[in-house]
């Protein structure tokens, strides 16, 4: 009975030691915290939002976590090629593109999000592939659609005589649908004409891409790039605008100039 004793009364000193330290008194800064008037979020929050106010946009620096500590091309025979950094002049575009009042039709980010190429600064800073994947397809819709109701250019053969009399059915609505192939839309919108376009615009003086041959951007295809590029600038009105504006756009500033008149 002696011994019974002792065992019993450790058990109650060791369970109460565990019920202090599972369920510890508050601290002081614990109560300092739940005093405080200010909630842990919005401190955050307004902590983030100073630091990303000091931080410059993600076109105009390649992003710090994107940064290899060193440069695997030293001593790199390639010679370095500029592109452009200057926001005047890249307004200067898209008011000679869209007209006056152009350059504050896209935000600041997508205006430089739309001219850059995937080949510049290994991609870092965003590129145009999804804006000209959008662009491109506004753009064939705008060429089909100006073609089928575009009579005046519809071949005007004449139908072979049916040898039972029967007489094809006609509409006028119907008409323009010869004009509907890939060699008629590629008559129009070729790489190559919108690569003529994008130069009497400029373009090739504000896009930014990186090139395999700086010395020859022919050989680098620069006509692909200047055509993806006018795809991606359509894509990304329509991405901030909406689709009719960026309808209007390919009508007036894409298919007019290379000859192909809306009705």
């Amino acid at each position: 009975m002696a011994l019974i004793l002792p065992i019993r009364a450790a058990r109650t000193v060791s369970c109460s030691a565990c019920r202090s330290f599972a369920n510890p008194a508050p601290t002081p800064s614990l109560l300092r915290r739940s005093l405080s008037t200010t909630s842990p979020r919005f401190e955050a929050e307004e902590q983030s939002a100073n630091e990303t106010s000091e931080k410059p946009p993600r076109w105009a620096q390649t992003p710090p976590r994107a940064k290899a500590p060193f440069s695997l091309r030293l001593h790199s025979k390639r010679p370095e090629f500029f592109v452009n950094h200057d926001p005047l002049r890249l307004d200067q575009f898209y008011i000679g593109m869209l007209g006056d009042g152009g350059h504050k039709v896209l935000s600041e980010e997508v205006k430089w999000l739309a001219i850059t190429h995937k080949s510049f600064d290994q991609g870092r800073r965003g590129f145009n592939d999804r804006l000209a994947f959008l662009g491109k397809r506004i753009v064939q819709l705008q060429t089909s659609l100006a073609l089928v109701q575009n009579v005046t250019q519809s071949n005007t053969a004449t139908a072979a005589v049916d040898e039972f009399g029967r007489t094809p059915f006609t509409h006028r609505a119907l008409d323009g649908l010869s004009n509907l192939s890939d060699k008629s839309k590629t008559q129009y919108v070729d790489k190559n004409k919108l690569a003529t376009l994008a130069r009497r615009y400029q373009l090739h003086k504000v896009i930014r891409w990186s090139p395999r041959k700086p010395n020859d951007l022919a050989a680098s295809g620069i006509d692909l790039v200047l055509a993806h590029t006018m795809y991606s600038i359509i894509g990304a009105i329509a991405l901030e605008k909406g689709g009719h504006v960026a309808n209007k756009v390919a009508q007036k500033r894409i298919l007019l100039p290379l000859g192909l008149h809306a009705p």
